[in-house]
């Protein structure tokens, strides 16, 4: 055991800062490699003997192509969550070197946090379901920029909903302009929304053909989550690429704790000091979840949409019992949180919380069904 030795990777795109930490012994800086296969390759043969060693690194934008290059030439491998890392409020010096030195040192005493690291499908999953979202902000913008040209020159119609069908056919009919720059301006307004609108049907059309495509173990669950009230295939698929195996949460409270939507703390002595919520970890998540939250506003009823998804999608009497339980508890705290004045922004996101737990329900027992049919 004492043969083991402390790999701390400082990565950007085209260096990586090196330093070990030997087990009970110091912690020294090996140098700065560059970023690519034959250098780690090299990096890893002077280090030693592959099963003597334990690398990490921070994640980032280089995202895990490190990770998957080091297991594959047979080192355990962790990434490690940046916020997590222990800081000293004094230390004003930050360099390559330094921050290797410390990745190598925290490793070494157990003080770091690993994070769930996708498998290809994962993560292929993750970048389509990300890219829609891209896809509508973009489109928030291009509407907000039309929008608020048309308000500028007095252009605003009758009776009409924003963004339906009817509005878009009656902007490209009845809105003209004497000025030709105001045209050309208009027209590529108009062409910048209807390009996005393009974009985002390819998007949702190719996550039905990935879904469709998946995994068993990844396609079960985004099924059988549609159970539940205000999550379709594109939440579902969101929640499953963002999390993985829902399995790994040893509880719904570690979840949501995960998750970043359980109030922040600070509390000392006999004062008890709770604020807003932590936004910790996953944004894509909570974003998903709070959408999802609104639903539940209306009474507990199956019907229309969500009638038609669990019937096509022949799911669990298990899913449909729990799902039935979560309309109806969120429900009762919508309305609860209401009474007390609560605004609606603030009552979403506890209905998200706890919807977060009617989740992770479904989706260990589903995943618990598909680890037993594969046993079979």
């Amino acid at each position: 055991m004492s043969k083991i030795r402390f790999v701390g990777l400082d990565v950007h795109a085209d260096t990586i800062a090196v330093a070990v930490a030997e087990m009970g012994g110091e912690v020294r800086s090996i140098g700065v490699i560059a970023n690519r296969l034959e250098s780690v390759r090299k990096l890893i043969h002077r280090l030693g003997p592959v099963q003597h060693l334990r690398a990490c690194y921070e994640a980032g934008p280089t995202g895990y192509v490190l990770y998957w290059q080091l297991t594959q030439l047979g080192v355990f491998c962790e990434v490690i969550a940046p916020s997590l890392i222990p800081t000293k409020p004094g230390d004003r010096v930050k360099t390559d070197r330094r921050d290797a030195e410390k990745l190598a040192r925290c490793y070494r005493a157990g003080e770091l946090t690993a994070v769930w690291v996708p498998d290809a499908a994962h993560e292929a999953l993750r970048d389509l379901v990300r890219a829609r979202e891209a896809a509508k902000k973009d489109q928030l913008k291009a509407r907000h920029r039309l929008g608020k040209f048309l308000l500028r020159h007095g252009r605003r119609p009758e009776g009409l909903k924003a963004w339906t069908r009817q509005y878009m056919e009656w902007i490209k009919s009845h809105v003209r302009f004497d000025q030709a720059a105001l045209e050309v301006t208009l027209a590529d307004y108009l062409e910048e929304v209807d390009h996005v609108a393009a974009r985002i049907i390819k998007l949702e059309k190719a996550i039905d053909e990935a879904v469709r495509q998946a995994t068993p173990e990844i396609r079960t669950v985004i099924e059988a989550l549609q159970a539940l009230r205000g999550v379709a295939q594109t939440t579902a698929a969101t929640i499953v690429s963002e999390l993985g195996s829902l399995s790994r949460f040893q509880s719904p409270r570690q979840l949501m704790g995960y998750s970043g939507l359980v109030a922040r703390e600070h509390s000392s002595g006999n004062r008890v000091q709770r604020g807003g919520i932590t936004k910790t970890g996953n944004s894509h998540l909570r974003r998903v979840l709070v959408e999802a939250a609104w639903a539940y506003q209306h009474r507990p009823n199956v019907t229309g949409f969500l009638l038609r998804r669990q019937k096509n999608l022949a799911l669990s009497e298990e899913a449909k019992k729990v799902a039935w339980k979560a309309q109806q508890r969120l429900h009762k705290r919508y309305k609860a949180l209401a009474a007390c004045g609560k605004n609606k922004n603030q009552i979403v996101t506890a209905v998200g919380r706890e919807l977060l737990g009617f989740i992770w329900a479904i989706a260990v027992e589903t995943e618990k069904q598909q680890r037993h049919a594969q046993a079979a």
